[in-house]
């Protein structure tokens, strides 16, 4: 019996040491990430946009590279605040499609949270819907601005249509008559309109 416990206790180190270079590296990766996240937040909470973008592509960035070390939706969540980020500072392009490839992404998926998509899609809508309006106002033709509100407002649609919460259901077919609206002004009226925001 003494010699099963000296032999465990020899062992203990070599068992710490595996820990540590193994899940170890994934819990150290997850709280940086946290850490780095907490200051996204703050930062968005502060609008400070600039900011908020770099620390949440950071977060992302320091998430163990072994996709099973964690949850997927802490990636997602992190997308979505990113391109929320990225919109309201003035990389609209690129939240604009990120959101399109995590929507198809998530749809794909069966086990995707239904909040996180729906939230992913309201992003996407709202970042279709700012693209029409900045394409209008460069006097782009109807062909290349239409598909673009269209997809906006389909998605808004999908949401009110989704939706139990009885105030979302109203703002999201609120969005829908804004997407409309959008789509039928004239480019005089719409020039006069100040740019929409948050």
């Amino acid at each position: 019996m003494r010699n099963v416990l000296l032999v465990g206790w020899l062992l203990l180190p070599v068992g710490a040491w595996a820990y540590h270079e193994g899940p170890g590296q994934d819990r150290r990766a997850l709280d940086e990430a946290d850490a780095v996240m907490v200051a996204a937040h703050q930062a968005a909470d502060e609008g400070d946009w600039a900011k908020a973008v770099i620390k949440y592509e950071a977060a992302l960035a320091s998430l163990p590279k072994d996709p099973d070390a964690y949850d997927v939706r802490v990636a997602q969540r992190l997308q979505i605040e990113l391109n929320k980020a990225r919109m309201l500072n003035s990389k609209l392009p690129d939240a604009r499609e990120d959101l399109e490839t995590l929507v198809e992404q998530m749809q794909g998926d069966e086990k995707s949270d239904p909040v996180l998509l729906a939230d992913a899609r309201e992003a996407l809508a709202r970042s279709q819907f700012y693209s029409t309006w900045l394409m209008r106002l460069e006097g782009l033709p109807r062909e290349q601005w239409e598909p673009e509100i269209e997809a906006s407002r389909q998605n808004y649609r999908l949401l009110a249509e989704q939706t139990t919460d009885a105030a979302k259901k109203a703002t999201h077919q609120a969005d829908v008559e804004a997407a409309v609206k959008l789509a039928r002004l004239e480019i005089e009226d719409l020039q006069g309109l100040p740019l929409p925001s948050e």
